[in-house]
């Protein structure tokens, strides 16, 4: 069927046909991926002759005669199917954010999990400690002075006049036959730990504490002292102002003390002198030491570090004890080779335990705590006391010598509380353990002997043990 319609311009009627032919070939091209052949076509309905004729044109095909005939303009047909493509393009960038959405959420699932995973593991630098890597204890004896009159009386403490007259004949002056009272001087022991690796010259924090009977270290500055250590030499010395933490006062009938104020602190109150001679990057081999000795943690060690920095590196001791030998790569240079081992992650073990503060009524159990079957019946057993004396004095009439007295009157009440039993089937865990004994309302006290009994019954599998 042909059509001619002389009130559209050329141009208006062959956008309308190049509009049909990308139609056309977008469908084939779908036609294509879909898998559909296709032969032939409807190109030529989509085609346009220009007729020469000024204003006019002729297409051949069925769809511009109905929209003409339909009084729908070629440019409103434009627009409404421009409208149609950005709703579907708008469409498409709908389904790609929900994607790039799912693909985020899912990676970031993917991260929690792993980084639980990692958080269950513990670093190899928390197990153990490198043998020859240690602290070293100082300890020296030294005068507080400064106090306000709550320091040692030189009377009752010798040693702290000795001192005193010891460190006064050293600065010059004479007090051998003097008679010294004063309450402003205190006899103190200093203790400090010296961390591997100090360097001369570097500072490390320092405790101070009474000797004598002084009632307050408050106010007080320290004298140099000097700190040594278990060789005799000395590696350190202190001096500084005091820091109390605690306070003393009162009067004649009452005294307030909070914290211990015979007790200081110095912050960085000591200055290294000696260092301790170790070269740790000389060291063809170095040991492990396991804070918890256990046969499963060190061979878990050892197995890590073999599949970081290659096969028979480390080689299993015993529980306690993991030895390193150097591999030639790291030989002169022991501390970047320990930087790399310390951050391997370990899977630790212990042996099941129950630790009991007799004291504070204090119990902790460790997770691989485990029950085999077994009854526990809890009841309580009340037993009160009171003793309630009573005054008979004698009457008006009372014959002569009759004297007052007290008569004890006792009064004992028994009450024993409704049983419970609780039934622990085997394989029950410390969750299971806690919550079915928290139903029964016992307290510390109660769970102690509960557990003790259980261990003697021989279905408690774990290790007691007692503070």
């Amino acid at each position: 069927m042909e059509a001619t319609i002389s009130e559209y311009s050329k141009e208006e009627m062959a956008a309308f046909a190049m509009s049909r032919r990308l139609r056309e070939a977008k469908r084939r091209r779908a036609a294509r991926l879909s898998g559909v052949v296709e032969n032939g076509g409807s190109a030529a309905e989509g085609a346009v002759f220009a007729s020469g004729a000024a204003g006019h044109a002729h297409i051949a095909g069925q769809d511009f005669p109905r929209f003409a005939m339909n009084g729908v303009a070629p440019a409103a047909v434009r627009r409404k199917r421009q409208r149609k493509e950005s709703i579907w393009v708008a469409v498409d960038w709908v389904r790609f954010a929900l994607s790039v959405v799912i693909v985020l959420t899912l990676g970031h699932v993917a991260l929690l999990l792993a980084a639980s995973s990692a958080h269950a593991a513990t670093r190899l630098k928390d197990v153990v400690n490198v043998e020859g890597v240690r602290d070293n204890m100082l300890i020296g004896y030294g005068l507080v002075v400064g106090l306000n009159g709550t320091g040692d009386k030189l009377q009752n403490t010798a040693f702290t006049e000795q001192s005193l007259s010891a460190f006064l004949e050293r600065l010059g002056v004479n007090t051998r036959d003097a008679n010294l009272k004063t309450r402003n001087v205190a006899a103190v022991t200093v203790t400090a730990t010296l961390p591997p690796f100090a360097r001369q010259g570097s500072r490390i924090d320092i405790s101070v504490n009474a000797l004598g009977d002084a009632k307050s270290l408050q106010g007080g500055t320290l004298l140099a002292t000097p700190l040594y250590a278990a060789d005799g030499q000395v590696y350190a010395v202190g001096q500084g102002a005091l820091a109390v933490g605690g306070f003393s006062a009162g009067g004649d009938a009452a005294v307030v003390t909070k914290g211990v104020p015979t007790s200081a602190a110095i912050a960085n109150g000591a200055i290294v002198e000696r260092e301790i001679d170790f070269d740790l990057n000389a060291l063809p081999s170095l040991n492990l030491a396991l804070r918890n000795p256990d046969v499963t943690t060190a061979t878990r060690i050892a197995a890590t570090i073999n599949n970081r920095m290659g096969a028979e590196t480390a080689t299993l001791v015993d529980p306690s004890t993991v030895r390193l030998n150097v591999p030639n790569q790291y030989r002169n240079n022991v501390t970047l080779m320990l930087a790399q081992v310390e951050q391997l992650p370990i899977e630790t073990d212990q042996i099941a335990r129950v630790v009991i503060d007799e004291a504070s009524g204090t119990i902790v159990m460790g997770e691989n705590v485990r029950i085999d079957t077994v009854a526990v019946a809890q009841g309580s057993l009340v037993v009160r006391v009171e003793e309630t004396p009573q005054v008979s004095q004698p009457g008006a009439f009372a014959p002569e010598g009759a004297q007052t007295v007290v008569v004890p009157r006792t009064n004992v009440q028994v009450e024993e509380g409704a049983s419970q039993m609780l039934v622990m089937n085997s394989g029950a865990t410390l969750n299971e353990l806690v919550a079915g004994l928290n139903s029964l309302g016992v307290t510390p006290r109660d769970l102690i002997t509960i557990l003790q009994t259980i261990k003697a019954a021989g279905a408690l599998q774990a290790e007691i043990e007692t503070r």
